[in-house]
């Protein structure tokens, strides 16, 4: 069953032209996780904070993730990670135009 991680955590930035800049490489990267098929950055500079919603395959794929740019972020300095997984309603999402249902 697929799954959402919402993520976020504090930071300064960067924000903007100059994040997408900085993190295309990570974005990149991104990409060859088992069990993704896609994340939207977020950010919100007036809060200090970003992150991102991403789409796993599985829990299981949506844990390992989250533990690991836990451990990465952790690495830069940043300890306040948030980090949600939930189950998705495949049904009630296809009726709001999700792209949840197989590959995306």
């Amino acid at each position: 069953m697929p799954c959402v991680l919402q993520m976020d955590f504090p930071t300064d930035g960067p924000f903007g032209a100059a994040m997408a800049e900085a993190f295309a490489e990570l974005a990149e990267s991104i990409n060859d996780e088992p069990g993704f098929r896609w994340k939207v950055w977020t950010e919100n500079r007036d809060a200090g904070e970003a992150g991102g919603i991403y789409l796993f395959d599985s829990y299981e794929t949506a844990q390992r993730y989250l533990d690991k740019h836990t451990e990465r972020l952790s690495g830069f300095g940043i300890s306040a990670v948030n980090g949600k997984i939930f189950e998705v309603n495949e049904a009630l999402s296809a009726i709001n135009h999700a792209p949840v249902s197989g590959e995306s």
